[in-house]
């Protein structure tokens, strides 16, 4: 875990992620905000490829709560059988679209306590859609980012809780909304696990990971 960087650091550091893509977006497909809850639930242990491969033809079928119920869980396990932990999963979403119709007029709630009482979604599928959909600057921490945040010292905690705290209190307050993004795209193509591309990083001269790559 490197050492958490000062703040002239992390603003020249997010300055460059901000000049090199300014709208970063997620690359989970969806068409509304029923069907990015449930791509997000549906990636979890999964990567976002494999989930749109099995998606495309779903969302055409069910994008909404109602239409899913209508679809049924032997029709949803078949759309999504390529997916990891996909029986699980699919009883998830059919529990919450049922909830959703119920409670929520088939409407998505936009709070994150009301998100995360649905099956299948934690705090980071509850970020994930308050700042893609809703443009809250909610920091979803996965695996990347947690990576990321430890090796760089923007954000390092030894818990994903303790990393999202980092990011909130450490990242300037004008990169809070697109940070998760920046921080995941970088850390899935550039600062990977195994053997970070530390020759084609644009941060490298910021950041004290002391095992670069050329």
């Amino acid at each position: 875990m490197a050492k958490q960087l000062d703040y002239h650091t992390i603003r020249a550091i997010f300055s460059r992620f901000q000049t090199a893509d300014p709208e970063p977006k997620g690359e989970l497909e969806h068409v509304n905000v029923y069907t990015l809850v449930v791509a997000v639930a549906l990636s979890a242990q999964a990567t976002d490829a494999g989930v749109n491969n099995a998606t495309r033809a779903l969302f055409q079928v069910a994008d909404t709560p109602q239409k899913m119920l209508d679809l049924g869980l032997e029709g949803l396990t078949e759309h999504i059988k390529t997916i990891g932990l996909f029986r699980q999963k699919a009883k998830n979403v059919m529990k919450l679209s049922q909830i959703l119709v119920d409670d929520y007029g088939g409407e998505v709630p936009n709070s994150r306590a009301a998100l995360q009482s649905l099956p299948g979604v934690g705090r980071k599928t509850a970020n994930v859609v308050l700042n893609m959909w809703w443009s809250h600057p909610a920091q979803a921490v996965d695996t990347h980012i947690f990576r990321l945040g430890n090796r760089t010292g923007i954000a390092p905690g030894k818990t994903v809780d303790a990393v999202e705290r980092a990011i909130e209190d450490n990242i300037p307050a004008d990169f809070q909304l697109h940070a998760h993004h920046w921080m995941i795209l970088h850390g899935r193509y550039t600062c990977v696990a195994r053997k970070p591309k530390c020759g084609a990083c644009i941060i490298r001269d910021l950041c004290p990971f002391e095992d670069k790559t050329e």
